[in-house]
């Protein structure tokens, strides 16, 4: 069901930017929105992996190099039937972890130095578990796409706005006509609700990996634990990144103070995911 809604969604933003290019462009600017889409999830399907572990300076691990964690994601990956995937790890001491791949069959799984010090084996697994339930559900690829398309969104917005100042638009007289001030009024409210579907569509895929990682590993007490951990540690030494693959990382790195700023989280609330996981909020 969270697949159905996320796909939903996904189609809802396509749908947004196509609407987004109409209502500055008329067909000019629905033809230019679309070839927009196309090109930014072509380039996010074939390169968003690449970019995320450039970004962060990965480096690649061997299993000589990192005996818990190959033995961990192997047994994980025979359990359930998927690919070894790379393994990676970031050097900042901030504890984290992410995967990235537009399918189980091109899959990476990088965990930074200070995951790796923090956990114990039960917890380090827990947390592999849940980035390979990422791989397993396909997660990645609709959240670097659903970001992609609230970029666009964006951006197309802005375009639309500028270009109707100077008379650029190919709209619709009857809208154009004092359309100033509404232009403005869709550069604010278009990004917002794009940024708003991106981040539901996160946010309800980490539920998912959570729930995949715990039946993977068959104890969920492990995971809950780890996530406390992130969630704590995660507070004192804060993770450097970027907000456009935020939404990667097993905890956010970008901390939100809850109330109306939990709705611009890419992760829920680190009680919710635990209550889901073990029935209370707290270990």
């Amino acid at each position: 069901m969270n697949t159905f809604k996320s796909t939903l969604l996904l189609v809802l933003l396509t749908l947004f930017l196509l609407f987004i290019g109409d209502r500055f462009g008329g067909r000019n600017g629905m033809v230019l929105a679309f070839v927009l889409s196309v090109a930014f999830n072509f380039g996010t399907y074939f390169f968003s992996d690449r970019i995320a572990l450039r970004m962060y300076n990965a480096q690649p691990v061997t299993r000589e190099q990192l005996p818990r964690a190959y033995a961990a994601v192997e047994r994980l990956t025979a359990k359930q039937g998927l690919p070894m995937p790379k393994i990676y790890v970031l050097p900042t001491e901030s504890p984290n972890a992410f995967a990235t791949g537009r399918n189980p069959q091109h899959a990476s799984v990088a965990v930074t130095h200070g995951i790796l010090q923090l956990l114990d084996d039960e917890e380090l697994e827990g947390v592999l578990a849940h980035e390979l339930g990422h791989v397993r559900n396909r997660d990645i690829l609709t959240s670097s796409i659903a970001a992609t398309l609230a970029g666009a969104i964006t951006m197309v917005a802005r375009m639309g706005y500028y270009a109707s100042l100077f008379g650029g638009g190919g709209g619709r007289g009857g809208d154009r006509r004092g359309g100033g001030l509404q232009g403005l009024l869709m550069i604010i409210v278009a990004p917002i609700a794009a940024s708003l579907i991106q981040l539901w569509i996160s946010r309800t895929r980490e539920f998912e990996a959570d729930a995949t990682g715990a039946a993977a590993t068959g104890n969920p007490y492990a995971l809950a634990r780890a996530l406390q951990k992130l969630e704590d540690y995660s507070k004192r030494i804060p993770m450097q990144a970027s907000p456009s693959n935020a939404h990667l990382f097993i905890v956010a790195p970008l901390l939100g103070s809850g109330g109306i700023g939990s709705l611009f989280s890419t992760h829920p609330p680190m009680k919710e995911r635990i209550q889901r996981l073990i029935g209370r909020d707290h270990i």
